[in-house]
């Protein structure tokens, strides 16, 4: 069969495809070409859900849960995709984010929580998350990605053969970190004043938490991204527009007294653990810890290192190698080897059964050969501790195994039960509402409250507030204890 012949099938397939997929947008009512009906959009959500979630991981709240269920079934309602099963949930992420996939599952990281300063805010930035949804950006997204391989008869996509080991993002994964153009952010910001406005909040108050965005990104990226290299509209841009759209809405729905509910906010985020978790792993002098599954082992000088509840992965900036920790699951330690030696199609080139800090262990040495000739080179160190068995796998090039071989035993003959108490009781640092006594700076009242001068910048931004902005006595502020 010629190549023309699979094309022109191909292409003729597509063509069928796309006479069938035109739909009316629910926002704009008017006709645009999709690759998925409204049942399909919804059953992807429910795939992506369970994925996302083992991701992140869920942050327990019941309270502040039901808020935002609250809060985002009264806005759903009122959106125009208003019989859509809608789902919203927090993430135990530290990040600053909130985001949305096909079907009506919307997330809030913890980290977003922390950061906004009344209900308003959240409203605006809720709205503006179910915007994507009630637009179907995602499915929009993904018919332009399939739009462009339809030129492509064939290709050549160079992998590094490391990534056969890697777990790869989910679906659901790549749909959460999906990002919009411009225009497809600016219609949900839209659409985040009209539906907060609706369900009676200050939409004015969504401009702020851009200017809270801004700082942050200034602060850990030196300056903000130019509005001409961003996907996103420019924080200024957004803030006049978000401002503008806010009144009309407020004369067109005839509003006279708007919510914006600091205090009431503030409350319900007292206690909220804010960065990163220390109970789910950290690293503190080139070791990571984990306190909750009680084990350590040293990172490697010079690798980065990340961390989720599902694994930890290590590499060096070479990109050369890989480290990772899982957990895994088999009858004994040689039947596990067994697995991954069929799973991978290895050739084994040792194996043995030894101590690891008195921790029951079993090393595989193994080989996968490449067509190419760059065979891939494995060790792997099955090790036993607490009725768990962490699988700890490092790879590299045969060519190159040899350069990263001392890392790896390094790492993995040094895993060990964790038994020191500082690191065993570590405890994230957590959000406290405080109030203050009488005028002052948000300077002084954040020093009064023992905030050293490294971070003070940083409890600003948190507040959304500037260091020299005069407080009334008994403004609320947040501090972290």
């Amino acid at each position: 069969m010629s190549v023309l012949f699979i094309f022109q099938r191909f292409f003729l397939f597509g063509l069928l495809f796309i006479q069938i997929s035109c739909a009316r947008n629910p926002v704009t009512g008017k006709k645009q070409l999709v690759f998925m009906s409204e049942k399909q959009e919804v059953e992807m959500g429910k795939s992506s859900d369970p994925e996302i979630i083992a991701f992140f991981g869920r942050y327990d709240d019941p309270e502040l849960q039901a808020f935002i269920t609250e809060k985002g079934n009264e806005m759903a309602a009122v959106s125009h995709r208003p019989k859509l099963d809608y789902e919203f949930k927090i993430v135990d992420s530290p990040v600053i984010n909130a985001f949305a996939v096909p079907g009506g599952f919307v997330y809030f990281t913890r980290g977003i929580m922390a950061h906004f300063n009344n209900e308003a805010e959240f409203a605006g930035v809720l709205g503006h998350e179910i915007g994507h949804v009630t637009a179907r950006h995602s499915v929009i997204q993904q018919r332009n990605a399939m739009l462009g391989q339809l030129g492509m008869i064939a290709g050549i996509v160079l992998v590094p053969q490391l990534s056969d080991f890697i777990e790869p993002l989910s679906q659901g994964m790549q749909l959460a970190l999906l990002s919009f153009g411009r225009d497809a952010e600016r219609q949900s910001d839209e659409l985040g004043v009209e539906y907060s406005s609706k369900i009676g909040y200050n939409a004015v108050e969504m401009a702020g938490f851009f200017e809270t965005l801004e700082r942050q990104q200034a602060k850990e990226g030196g300056s903000p991204v130019p509005e001409f290299l961003s996907t996103h509209p420019s924080p200024a841009e957004r803030n006049v527009t978000v401002a503008r759209l806010a009144q009309n809405w407020k004369e067109k729905l005839d509003l006279n007294d708007t919510k914006i509910n600091r205090e009431t906010y503030l409350r319900r985020i007292e206690g909220l653990v804010y960065g990163e978790d220390p109970r789910q792993g950290f690293v503190e002098n080139k070791v990571f810890y984990h306190p909750e599954l009680k084990f350590n082992f040293p990172v490697p000088k010079e690798w980065s290192l990340q961390n989720s509840p599902q694994q930890v992965q290590m590499a060096p900036k070479s990109g050369e190698a890989v480290m990772s920790l899982t957990l895994s699951s088999g009858e004994n330690l040689r039947e596990m080897a067994d697995q991954m030696v069929k799973q991978y199609q290895l050739e084994v080139l040792s194996v043995s059964d030894d101590k690891v800090n008195n921790l029951n262990s079993l090393q595989l040495m193994a080989e996968q050969k490449q067509e190419n000739g760059n065979n891939i080179r494995l060790l792997v160190y099955y090790i036993q501790l607490n009725d768990m068995t962490y699988r700890l796998m490092g790879l590299a090039e045969s060519s190159n195994f040899g350069s990263y071989e001392q890392d790896f035993l390094g790492t993995m003959r040094n895993f060990s039960e964790l038994k020191v108490a500082d690191k065993l009781n570590r405890q994230p640092e957590r959000l406290a509402i405080r109030s203050v006594n009488q005028a002052m700076t948000l300077e002084r009242a954040l020093k009064n409250h023992k905030i050293p001068d490294s971070r003070l910048e940083e409890m600003a931004i948190l507040n959304g507030m500037l260091l020299d902005e005069q407080l009334e006595a008994g403004t609320l502020i947040k501090v972290v204890e």
